[in-house]
This record gives structure tokens, sequence and C-alpha cells, in this order.
């Protein structure tokens, strides 16, 4: 009988293995199904209770201003998030943008920041100072420390608690993903253990998450269990694959509003931003994403799943609890790594001929290959793999619009690696 698989030249070894592995995990299927529904059902109820019509899908240019649709957008998210107020951005010119605008409205010299999550993805250390950068926090002044994770696994609450009654801390920094580390996302019931740690000892500093790749993995989001304000990017989970540029920062409102004037300026704050056409697809891509999240989730199970049954490590595993959409593979050998990348490459949608290699990316300290065939470029919430080329090889696998598309190119990735192509 005709497959899929076969249309799509998978060998027949990988095909049962694929099978076998959907038996597997049909019950994990489920479970991410009912999470699906819960935040399809939020974000519907923000829409309706804002009236979301066809006039919020306008355009504005030059300053933007009273643009009814970047208004409505905001109120939503802010909903959505149960917080104040958001920023809600096309400005934002990454994720990593996005945050750095957050820390850089929120210390000043002589503040201190406290990463309790170990040290942040690597393309915030210039941001920060922990690589030398002239315009570092670090170089105008702002403090950094840093308390690591205990076994890379839960946050060192009586560390911190010490840390506290001894030192003055302006921010304290959560990255709930796991960047290039080998740890698990950090749970929603993690964040709120910490917080109310927290809490019991400084009632002001502010408590900041980097959200990227966890938002609408659960039920919850930071913001619902005290978090004074988050951070994201709109090409990764909240841009349901439609949004092609951006960032968002939810929370307190009088933080927004100094996030929002290190955006634009002191006395213009929210006032200003042009949204150039692209209100449709950031409320349209906010509808999508419970349902795309799902998808990349199911695909990360299935990768999860079926590369263990190959005896390969992977982390969380298939069964595991989940808290954002990356999936890591640990090879162990740099030219399985690549050619498992590579594989991922050559069954994209968008530029699926090119071959990618490692090479010095900016912001990263180690050469990084990065198979990304996708509609709007750097999108991770379409699937995506990467991967620094240090020991122990590990790839970061996230996306996946279509858990169809995902499932296809994951079997064409272990066929491209395993070299068994029939």
């Amino acid at each position: 009988m005709d497959s899929g698989y076969k249309l799509f030249g998978i060998s027949d070894k990988v095909e049962s293995l694929a099978k076998q592995s959907e038996e597997e995990i049909a019950e994990v299927f489920k479970e991410i199904d009912d999470i699906s529904l819960y935040n399809q059902a939020k974000v519907l109820n923000a829409f309706s209770t804002e009236n979301v019509s066809q006039v919020h899908f306008g355009k504005t240019t030059g300053y933007g201003y009273s643009d009814i649709g970047r208004e409505i957008i905001e109120k939503i998210y802010a909903k959505v998030f149960n917080a104040q107020d958001s920023l809600v951005r096309v400005q934002f010119v990454s994720g990593t943008h996005t945050i750095a605008t957050c820390l850089q409205a929120l210390l000043m010299p002589r503040e201190k920041m406290l990463a309790i999550s170990g040290r942040p993805y690597d393309t915030l250390c210039d941001v920060i100072g922990i690589n030398e950068n002239k315009l570092s926090l670090k170089s105008y002044g702002v403090e950094y420390d840093q308390i690591d994770l205990i076994n890379a696994d839960r946050f060192d609450i009586p560390k911190i608690e010490e840390y506290l009654k001894n030192n003055k801390v302006k921010l304290i920094h959560i990255q709930r993903s796991r960047g290039y580390e080998l740890r698990k996302a950090l749970y929603i019931s993690d964040i709120e253990e910490v917080i109310q740690s927290i809490r019991k000892i400084d009632k002001n500093v502010i408590i900041m998450v980097d959200n990227c790749y966890g938002e609408f993995t659960e039920k919850k989001e930071p913001t619902d269990v005290g978090a004074d304000i988050v951070c994201g990017s709109l090409i990764k989970n909240m841009g349901g694959g439609l949004c092609e540029m951006g960032g968002y920062i939810v929370g307190k409102k009088e933080l927004i509003e100094l996030c929002a004037c290190k955006l634009t300026c002191p006395g213009v704050g929210k006032e200003c931003g042009a949204t150039l056409g692209q209100n449709r697809n950031i409320l349209q891509g906010l509808f999508m994403a419970p349902s795309t999240v799902k998808n990349a989730l199911k695909s990360a199970v299935f990768a999860a799943n079926i590369l263990k049954m190959l005896d390969f490590t992977v982390y969380p595993d298939a069964f595991d609890k989940r808290d954002d959409i990356v999936q890591t593979i640990r090879f162990d050998d740099e030219t399985k790594l690549i050619k498992f990348i590579q594989g991922i490459q050559s069954a994209s949608p968008v530029d699926s001929n090119v071959v990618p290699y490692p090479w010095d990316m900016p912001g990263y300290s180690d050469k990084v290959i990065m198979a990304a065939g996708t509609f709007i470029e750097g999108a991770t919430l379409e699937l995506s793999a990467d991967a620094p080329i240090r020991t122990p090889y590990v790839a970061y696998m996230q996306g996946g619009l279509t858990y169809e598309s995902a499932k296809l190119a994951i079997c064409k990735a272990i066929d491209n690696m395993l070299e068994e192509k029939q």
C-alpha cells in the first residue's frame, strides 16, 4: 500500500519505527491536546472580550499614532497573560532584543541583576557583560551574579534566599527554556515555588522571566504565578507561524512603560510605533498559537521516542512533562550530529536544496550548525534544528507548524544520519 512515508522517500526500517513510536506515545498526545484546548479557550475569550474586528487589521506608517489595532493587540496580550499591560511591537528584531530592552529599561548603574537559573542563553552574554562588550550592562555599571540550578534540574532555593538576605538585588532573571544547556525546562510550578520563597524575603525585587519557547506548553504562564515581567518573541510560540517579526513584553504597568520608553524614547513610550500592516498577522498568529504549539510539542515527543528507540540519549524523554518546545538529542559524534541537522534541512519546505555546515554565527562562542528551512527567517516555531559544535554534540530541535511535516522531516533526518535508506 502506498504511504506518505514511501512517497517522501523514507526507508522501510524508519517507517516501521515511526509507526511503533506513535502507538507508544498516544496517551502523551492526549495530554497535549487537553492543554491546547484550554489555551485556545483562553485566547478566544480575550478576542471576544475585546471585540476584535476587521478594523483592527489596518496599517499605520511613520509615527503610528492612534493605531487601534496595536492597542487592541496589547489589551489581548495582557488578558491572555493575566497581566496589567503589554508591549507587543514589530520593532523588536528578535527575542534577544526584546529581553535586552527589558533589562536595559529596568537596571541602572550600581544596581544588581541576579540570574537564578544559571548562565543565560549565549546571545545574552554580550548584553549582560559576561562576554566583554563596550555597550553591555556591565560597562554601564550594572552588576551581575548568578546562582546555578541544582543538578541542572531545580532552583537552589536555600542559596537564593541566603543571597537575597545579604545582597541588594534589583532584578532576578529566570530563563524558562534550556538554551544550549543540558537541563530541563522550568515548569510553572518550579517558578511559582521560587517566587513564593523570594517574596518572603524581598517584596520589591523585580522578577523577570525569559519565556521564549515556553508559551502555551502549560495552562498557566509565569505572570499567573507572580512574575512581574515576562518577555518573548513573536517568531516563536506566540506568533503561531504567521508573525514576520517582533517581540512581546507583558507584566506590571509601570514596568511596561519603562520598557516602552527604552524601545522608543522617554516621553514617547507606547504612543508611537507603526505596525506596517502586521496587525492581522499578529492577531491571527496568536489565534493559531495554541494549535501550532501543540504540533511542535507532538513533534518533539515523536522525535524523543523514535531516537531513544535507536539508542540515542534524548532530553526530555518522550514521557516526561514538558515546559518548552525544545527537544535535545545527544549524539556524542560530530558527524552524526551534522548529518541529522542536514537531514532536517533537506526535508524543509523552503531551501531544501541548501546543505548547512557549521559556521561562526554572530553572538555565539562556538561554531553553530542550523537547519532552518522556514517561511520566516529564524522562526523556530517552524521546524528547525541547531547545535553548537562542541562535545557532547547535542542537537536542539524545536517547532513544527504541522505535526505531519515535522514527522516526515525527523524520519528523513534519521535516514540521512543512519545512511540506511533503501
